[in-house]
């Protein structure tokens, strides 16, 4: 230790450094000393070009990461010193998350310059500390537009694909006002270039890949937390779609915690599933076997932005097999083959978790009651629904009755 502060000794750490669009004059001196001193420099191919002279092995990085690992592993082995470059903070959507997770955190150093984020706010002189920061960089785009519908102050990290066009474009046909937007390009560099319009005027407007778009809401519209939405809402295949009154009392049953893992079997159009998806914002698997409503289910996906509804095609109980560990579970059809479905959800469905079935047959009724009845730690409770929903009639007013639809749900209860 010297002056307060830890030498390392071999294996070095691998230093992660982060850089501006300023290159190598950006650089803090703790940054730059510990650039010369690299026998092997990792960087994308603008982050090599910044330092020609150097005489390290220089390693350009691209999506196979694996291969820059496992010059990193060579380079630890034989005592060398590596560095790695990455744009901004390497821990912000950034390169150094991964690599601390391959390496572990002890064996990395990570060196931040600031992220385009924080530099898109400063040039504004806006406060961030309020916003939500949404990565639309290699990721799709869709699950991203709830999140940013619901928020104020808006950060897109965008790409080549989803460029700030793109995302106006996704925004205002989901319902977005047209909110004052800045998209802030090549920050630091000198060809930096801040552009302040609206979202609807974005739409004509092309920028660099390499930029940051800000949304600024000042009186935003959020959307509705709503369930048991009409059958109307959604595409559907000849009335096969769980009713509204009987979606809002299932999706109550099911108990949905905030970041849980749902299973929707038989899903059918994906109303629940897509509903669920909104309230909790965990991960639903949609899980379906007919290939007309697989079709429905994406379509309905993505009417409703449920980024966080998975279609899992397949037939239960095989289709679960690969699925994560579920918190809930949902039956809407079995096709026929409940108890298998069942015996699979009693094997993986842990303590405390929920399932609700929505029955029309009283044999399957009674086959679901007995089952779960044989079986430890399951309380059950059965609710019987039988809608009548108003029609006019001769400028009158009568009813219509639905079938009566019994919704079974359990609870899986460690032992007393």
């Amino acid at each position: 230790m010297r002056n307060g502060r830890v030498v390392a000794s071999p294996p070095y750490p691998i230093a992660v450094i982060g850089i501006g669009d300023d290159g190598a004059g950006g650089l803090s001196a703790d940054a730059q000393a510990l650039i010369a001193t690299a026998d092997l420099l990792a960087g994308g191919y603008r982050h090599l070009e910044w330092f020609p002279d150097h005489a390290a092995r220089k390693v350009p990085i691209t999506k196979q990461l694996n291969e820059l690992c496992k010059q990193l592993e060579i380079a630890q082995a034989r005592g060398e010193r590596s560095v790695v470059l990455a744009s901004g903070d390497p821990l912000f959507f950034g390169i150094g998350a991964y690599l601390s997770r391959h390496f572990g955190r002890h064996r990395v150093y990570v060196l931040p310059h600031l992220s385009s984020i924080q530099l898109a706010f400063a040039r504004l002189a806006i406060p961030w500390d309020d916003a939500i920061i949404l990565s639309a960089h290699g990721r799709p785009l869709v699950p991203l537009i709830r999140s940013a519908l619901e928020h104020e102050k808006v950060a897109f990290l965008t790409d080549d694909t989803n460029t700030p066009a793109a995302i106006a474009t996704a925004l205002l046909t989901a319902g977005m006002e047209d909110c004052d937007v800045a998209v802030c390009d090549h920050l630091g560099g000198p060809g930096e270039r801040i552009v302040e319009t609206t979202l609807s005027r974005l739409s004509a407007l092309r920028f660099t890949s390499l930029n940051v778009l800000l949304l600024l809401r000042s009186t935003p519209r959020f959307p509705t937390l709503t369930y048991g939405l009409s059958e109307e809402s959604y595409a559907h295949l000849r009335g096969q779609i769980t009713k509204a009154e009987v979606r809002a009392v299932s999706l109550a049953k099911l108990r949905l915690t905030r970041r849980g893992v749902l299973w929707d079997i038989g899903a059918g159009s994906g109303s629940l599933s897509i509903e669920a998806a909104q309230l909790s914002a965990g991960r639903v698997y949609a899980i379906e076997r007919a290939g007309e409503q697989q079709v429905l289910l994406q379509q309905n996906i993505a009417s409703h932005y449920a980024g966080n509804v998975t279609l899992v095609p397949g037939e239960a109980p095989e289709a679960l097999a690969n699925l994560p560990t579920p918190d809930a579970v949902f039956i809407g059809g079995s096709g026929g083959r409940l108890a298998a479905i069942l015996q699979e959800v009693n094997a993986r469905l842990p303590e405390s978790g929920h399932l609700v079935l929505n029955l029309t047959l009283l044999e399957h009724l009674t086959e679901s009651m007995t089952m779960l009845e044989s079986w430890p730690y399951w309380q059950t409770e059965i609710v019987q629904l039988q809608i009548a929903r108003s029609a006019p009639l001769a400028g009158r007013l009568r009813f219509t009755a639905l079938n009566p639809v019994w919704i079974l749900s359990a609870s899986k209860r460690g032992p007393q």
